[in-house]
């Protein structure tokens, strides 16, 4: 029979893994307290950084339907739930356990998929989602500024052109016959 407290626990990491759209699992073995107050801070209001015991988040996971991540509940274990863009998160955990190599990651999940640490060290170096919306937004512009001077440039071609025939007949056409006064003269 499971006690409350672990009950509770379980409940309240399912809870987190449901609420977020990432988890990053990392060893955080080595890091004091005050450092591990850095890197919640460096993570902002993004993400969540939780110190857990290996067998509740096991359970939490699983309840939630990720097994992916069963092999890397071994040694100490935090979990950083994320809510916020994933691609921020990754880049401050990269930056932070650069300055701190204590501070291992060793995988996660992203939209229910499993990640390895390498898969979210290259994560981290893709732009924000707000730089990326920013250049879809500017190829697009392009993109439509193209079409809209494609469609402006066949009816002032047509016009250019209707033009030269004008001029053409209007300076060569008195020596040649009209195709209808070829016909009247012919009767």
């Amino acid at each position: 029979m499971a006690r409350p407290d672990k009950a509770a626990a379980v409940a309240e990491i399912t809870e987190l893994f449901r609420g977020s759209n990432a988890a990053v699992l990392t060893e955080y073995r080595g890091l004091t307290v005050k450092q591990v107050k850095t890197l919640r801070r460096s993570l902002g209001d993004n993400a969540q950084y939780a110190v857990v015991k290996n067998t509740l988040t096991k359970i939490a996971a699983n309840e939630v339907g990720i097994t992916e991540l069963d092999d890397l509940f071994a040694g100490p274990t935090a979990v950083a739930f994320v809510t916020g863009d994933p691609v921020e998160s990754a880049k401050a955990l990269r930056d932070f356990a650069k300055e701190n190599p204590a501070l291992v990651i060793k995988g996660g999940v992203l939209d229910g998929k499993a990640l390895s640490a390498d898969e979210i060290k290259k994560l981290a170096d893709l732009e924000s989602r707000e730089v990326l919306l920013a250049k879809l937004a500017g190829a697009l512009k392009g993109k439509q500024s193209q079409a809209a001077a494609l469609f402006q440039a066949l009816p002032s071609k047509l016009v250019r052109t209707v033009d030269a025939l004008r001029d053409k007949v209007e300076q060569g056409g008195a020596g040649t016959p009209a195709p209808a006064a070829e016909e009247t003269a012919a009767e």
